[in-house]
């Protein structure tokens, strides 16, 4: 079944506003997820913790707030990154589309989406995630720094005395010491200051890998259950029931194919640039990166994440889709961007 294409504004409102909820829904998920990724096993802890626990001491630690800490580089990035998303989508859909029959295969609608992945990621989507992860990584930096001087001073004090030092210590470093970041325009504008506007495309590839294996599996499967459904039922238009449905079905493929890309990418893009590894190469260091995690942590560790990741992507998608469809059919509907 041949689908029209929409004016490019009606492109751009509709995925903006179904980014946007998407965002406000689901970025918990996401912090937590984060956080999950970039946790280091050491002497000094247990076990890596999972999913609930995680997001309990975000809140126990930091408050509420935490859990959307980033989401302001989510949102300023949003609007553009669905715009290009669907816009570059519809674009190179038309492109794969056979002219005679209007139709096109599955294997091109995979194409399609691969192209948007890879041209959403440079432009819009690495940016907007070094910064997002820097700021959702900080509390944790700090109190990583405060578990070391507490393990320096118990060496140095005794076991009695170092109780009491690690205890306060500890404390005093995460709720006393200031966050570097205040949100996301000051990190982004201190991320280019300190460290060049390079930084900010750091594990671009691993992001464009991901990014592309995500939306050509995402419209692909969610391309083929709408026709499927439309057919079988003679319409056009599915209820909203039905697009969150196979929403989240489509949502739920990616990260399963790419999870060590973006645990990797997130180690990596925590980082700041150091004078012993700006000289290295970018895939170098991915392979170092990834070589570390295995050896210290395991072949599960670059599966870190997982489980709020899917939480996060699929219900994300199945928002996204959902939202999308209403919003254009709606503007679709009043004309006002007809030619």
């Amino acid at each position: 079944m041949s689908q029209k294409s929409s004016n490019p504004y009606i492109n751009l409102i509709s995925g903006g506003t179904a980014g946007l909820f998407e965002a406000l829904c689901c970025h918990p998920l996401d912090t937590i997820k984060v956080r999950m990724q970039i946790y280091k096993k050491s002497h000094l802890s247990s076990g890596n913790p999972g999913f609930l626990a995680t997001g309990v001491n975000i809140y126990k630690n930091e408050g509420f707030v935490a859990l959307y800490k980033g989401l302001g580089a989510v949102v300023i990035g949003i609007i553009p990154k669905m715009a290009i998303r669907f816009s570059s989508y519809e674009m190179f859909r038309n492109l794969l589309t056979d002219p005679q029959t209007k139709t096109i295969t599955t294997a091109n609608t995979f194409i399609a989406g691969v192209g948007a992945g890879v041209t959403e990621s440079i432009m819009v989507v690495n940016p907007m995630e070094v910064v997002k992860i820097r700021l959702q990584s900080q509390h944790l930096v700090l109190q990583e720094a405060a578990a070391t001087a507490s393990a320096t001073a118990s060496s140095a004090a005794g076991t009695a005395t170092a109780t009491m030092t690690a205890a306060g210590g500890n404390h005093m470093a995460t709720h006393a010491a200031p966050v570097k970041y205040r949100n996301a325009i000051h990190a982004a504008y201190s991320i280019v200051r300190e460290e060049g506007v390079a930084t900010l495309y750091k594990g671009v590839s691993l992001t464009a890998a991901r990014q592309a294996t995500n939306q050509g599996a995402n419209f692909t499967v969610y391309s083929k259950l709408k026709e499927y459904l439309q057919e079988s039922q003679n319409t056009t238009v599915l209820p909203s029931y039905q697009t969150s449905l196979i929403g989240l079905i489509s949502g739920a493929i990616g990260p399963f194919t790419n999870a060590p890309l973006d645990t990797i990418k997130t180690r990596l893009q925590k980082e700041k640039k150091l004078s012993n590894t700006s000289s290295k190469g970018n895939w170098k260091r991915i392979m170092e990166i990834g070589n570390q995690l295995v050896k210290e942590e395991g072949p599960r560790a670059l599966y870190k994440g997982i489980t709020p990741r899917v939480m996060r992507v699929a219900p994300g998608q199945a928002v996204t889709f959902t939202v999308y469809e209403f919003v254009r059919k709606q503007l679709e509907d009043t004309k006002v961007f007809s030619t």
